[in-house]
Parts: C-alpha cells; structure tokens; sequence
C-alpha cells in the first residue's frame, strides 16, 4: 500500500512539475511520452507472472522498524517498476528533458521523484533522500545508474543508508523471456507473459559513523549482493525459459 501523504511534508514529489519551463512542443512530447511509457509498462505489466525469493529479508528490515532502501541495477528498471508500484517509494530522476517525462510516468505508478543525478544536482538529491527517509519515506537507487558502468556500484546508496541508519535492500528482477534495448545498461523488457523472479539479498546496514573506508568496503558488499542475486536470477531463467 502506498504511503500515507498526508502525513508526509513534502508530497509534491508525488505530483507532476510544472512544464512552464519548456517550449510548446517540448511539453507536447513530454506529455506524449509521459502516456506512452505508462501504457506500455502497464500493459505489459499486468501479463507478468511474478514470484520471489528472499522476501524475508524484506520483512526483517520492516520487523526492526527500519525503512529499506530498494537498491538494484539500472537494466532491471522495468519489471520492477510495476512489481513495486504503489508502495511511495521515492527515486531519483535526472534534471534534464528526458527526466521530466520518466518522473511523471513513474508518479502514474505511485512512485515519487526528487530530481537531480551524480552529474546534476546530486549532493541536493541526497538531502532531499534524507529528508525524504526522516519523513518515512522508501527510496530506491539504481546504483550503477544513471550512465553506468554497466553493473559497478556507486556509493550514493551507501551514504543515504550511513546518513538515516536505514538499510541497503539489494536486488535483481530477473525474466524468463525479454527483449534487449542496445542501450549503455542493455535495458531489458520483458515479453508479455513471462514469469519473472524477484530476488531479495540479505539487507546491508551502513554504520552512522563510517568513514570513507568503510563506506568503499560497503559498496562492494552492496555490489557482491547484486551481483549474487542476478547469478542466481541467471540460473533460475536458465531452467525456466
């Protein structure tokens, strides 16, 4: 179930930006773009058949009273968009043209969106994200994005987990069947009707008073929990496809 928004301060992030900064035609494509994306995930979402591994881990974050924070690689962004719809979570899109279409089609889903990446904008995203977790909110990082390399984690997760002393919730949506977009994270889209894995990792807790070493020995645990659960998602689709 979504959030509560009423008891949250900020709740714009849940609602679509104004586009009086862009051009006519600019504002036509976003919207078009915004209806395309949101049809497309939706349709093809709604024939998925998903299962999952690991959901204890979830559990145990909830069980703590902590808030987790979704943490998983870039080409798995879409199956897992419409798995964990409406849960408030809250992820970071780039303050450019094509960020604005991919923040309202992903608010369609009951996400929110701060703006900003690790080229523009980052250090404000992050406060915004702490501030966002005081608040109770869930927030999600694709942590090779948003330009890669292709399956090499960055610390941005890490110091969110450090600054609100919640944990790092790896993992991997793997399908059975998918098309491949030649993209720099090679963008997988699942065909219609595939069965699809969820795999949930044993969360990572980052310490409040790591310093740079630590947080570098925590990003590679974080990467070696990915990288884990995409071998076991791999093997799952070898028997499965």
């Amino acid at each position: 179930m979504i959030t509560d928004k009423k008891k949250i301060k900020n709740t714009e992030i849940y609602q679509p930006a104004s586009l009086s900064a862009y051009s006519l035609k600019q504002r036509i494509i976003i919207r078009l773009a915004d209806f395309a994306f949101y049809i497309l995930i939706s349709l093809i979402g709604k024939t998925l058949r998903y299962e999952t591994e690991g959901w204890e881990n979830f559990e145990v974050i909830e069980q703590a009273g902590k808030i987790p924070i979704y943490s998983f690689w870039h080409n798995r962004i879409f199956a897992g968009t419409y798995f964990f719809r409406n849960r408030g979570i809250v992820v970071i899109t780039s303050q450019s043209f094509d960020g604005e279409y991919i923040a309202r089609f992903i608010q369609r889903f009951g996400y929110g969106a701060i703006r900003g990446s690790s080229t523009r904008g980052g250090v404000k995203a992050l406060v915004e994200m702490i501030r966002g977790m005081r608040e109770g909110l869930p927030m999600a990082f694709t942590v090779d994005g948003p330009k890669g390399p292709k399956y090499v984690a960055k610390s941005g997760a890490c110091l969110l987990a450090k600054k609100t002393e919640n944990p790092l919730m790896p993992f991997s949506v793997e399908c059975n069947k998918f098309w491949t977009v030649k993209s720099w994270d090679d963008l997988q889209i699942p065909k219609p009707f595939s069965r699809v894995r969820v795999i949930i990792s044993a969360p990572v807790y980052v310490s409040k008073n790591a310093d740079q070493e630590e947080i570098e020995k925590k990003c590679k645990e974080l990467q070696s929990k990915l990288d884990e659960t995409v071998l076991i998602g791999q093997q799952w689709r070898e028997i499965n496809s």
